[in-house]
């Protein structure tokens, strides 16, 4: 079973949004270590962009393990994104 190219990609338009879903991944990780206090929209923000845009890839190069990896990063991301809205993610 393939995953369907839904959104009509090149390969090579596929590899560039793969890259920028790889680059949002790794500033947030770096921007969490780097910061003392980081904020946590622009962390779970990012790593939300980063599993969309390596999810959207991964639709022209299928790797099932990767999209489901992608999948649980995403919802991880929109956990840490409630909880923020909520104020439940506050440090006292």
């Amino acid at each position: 079973m393939t995953i369907p190219n839904i959104f009509g990609l090149a390969p090579h338009t596929a590899d560039y949004i793969g890259f920028a879903g790889m680059a949002c991944i790794i500033i947030a990780y770096a921007y969490i270590v780097g910061v003392e206090k980081p904020n946590p929209y622009i962390q779970h923000g990012a790593n939300l962009l980063g599993a969309i845009l390596l999810a959207i890839s991964l639709t022209v190069h299928t790797n099932k393990a990767s999209m489901v990896l992608e999948a649980f990063w995403a919802a991880i991301a929109i956990w840490g994104l409630a909880k923020a809205a909520l104020g439940k993610g506050k440090k006292t």
